[in-house]
């Protein structure tokens, strides 16, 4: 499990050197002719409803050998399967390949970087239940860096395969069991949809979500959250709502973030410029909260020769601010490879692993009561 916590980190460590370094020599735009894809996108069949019903399209799921969301460091021990809720996680993007605008959803090294994430994130979420992670054709890193025609498609393709995922997940858990949704990057960006879409529109669905956490992907407060069906969590013990953050260390600048988002069209039709981002505190649990690094139970981070993984107890503050990013002070010292504008984007879920997961348990607690 060390050896596999490693790979995790070196495919976290590849990912934000090559932005940052891509960032660093050329620019943005030069990162947008280096990572976009110059192909035209290619049209391809939707998933079909019950094609999830293959077990190996899921890179997590209770009855999977070597299940990667089960993966703990010392100290820590997954629930007893079976019990607790039901997990569905939208991993975020593995796929950095510019010669298509959606991963093929059998390239191996795409999938094992995916389990890879599946280990520092969604593992924070696997004393609370089951945990379900399909593969999906996500859509390549290039698609967020362009406003073109081929990036809305791509998405579009890769939503439909996480919807069908999800038909089989409802399946799968049966009609009782509470459920918790959680995704990153590209993976929050479609749990924003599939609120949108599918909770906000089944009242009894609806009344089974724990709670859900859209991480790394912003949501407006204004033009998104009244159409996603959950309201924000305001209260650290809240059940039928929202968490979500974007975490930047200190001086942050979120211009790029901010200038990509602006430009956007809200799920309300309202474009979203200056809209404010709802911001949960995930040291407490709440919004617009702000905490010292004590309040932090531990941040997921290697050891210094990178061959294990332990746990950082009191390291890390958190405060909401501005216009809705989370600040975390000087940052942790994990070496060069924090994104542009002190971005800890890729940390979002490690820096608060331990509380995350008090956070589960805590809200899974509350609802069964």
């Amino acid at each position: 499990m060390a050896r596999k916590f490693l790979y995790f980190v070196a495919a976290m460590i590849v990912l934000a050197i090559a932005a940052l370094l891509a960032y660093r020599l050329f620019g943005t735009d030069m990162i947008r002719m280096a990572m976009v894809p110059r192909a035209r996108f290619e049209a391809q069949r939707e998933a079909p409803r019950n094609i999830y019903a293959r077990k190996i399209l899921w890179l997590a799921r209770p009855d999977k050998p070597g299940n990667p969301a089960l993966w703990t460091p010392p100290g820590y021990m997954p629930g007893r399967p079976g019990t607790g809720a039901a997990i569905f996680f939208i991993h975020p993007t593995s796929y950095i390949n510019r010669d298509h605008w959606n991963a093929p959803i059998d390239d191996p090294e795409t999938n094992a970087r995916a389990e890879l994430f599946l280990r520092g994130q969604a593992s924070a979420f696997n004393e609370a239940g089951d945990i379900w992670a399909p593969r999906y054709r996500q859509a390549t890193f290039g698609a967020f860096l362009t406003s073109a025609a081929e990036s809305e498609r791509a998405l579009a393709l890769a939503y439909g395969d996480v919807s069908a995922a999800f038909d089989r997940f409802l399946k799968e858990v049966g009609p009782t069991r509470p459920i918790i949704l959680a995704g990153h990057s590209q993976g929050g960006a479609h749990l924003t949809r599939l609120l949108r879409d599918r909770i906000a529109t089944d009242p009894t669905l609806r009344a089974r979500i724990v709670a859900a956490y859209v991480v790394g992907w912003p949501v407006s407060r204004t033009t998104d959250l009244p159409r996603m069906g959950l309201p924000e969590c305001r209260t650290a013990e809240q059940t039928g709502c929202i968490l979500s953050w974007e975490s930047f260390a200190e001086p942050a600048d979120p211009s790029l973030i901010v200038d990509a988002y602006d430009a956007t069209i809200g799920f309300d039709g309202r474009p979203r410029k200056g809209t404010p981002i709802v911001c949960t505190n995930p040291l407490t649990g709440t919004a617009d909260a702000a905490a010292p690094a004590t309040a932090n139970l531990g941040t997921l981070v290697p050891a210094a020769d990178l061959a294990t993984a332990t746990m950082a107890v009191g390291s890390v503050p958190a405060r909401c601010a501005d216009r809705g990013f989370l600040l975390i002070g000087d940052g942790p010292n994990l070496g060069p490879y924090v994104l542009p504008g002190n971005n800890y984007h890729v940390y979002d879920y490690s820096l608060f692993w331990a509380n995350v997961r008090a956070d589960a348990n805590r809200r899974l607690k509350a609802f069964a009561q």
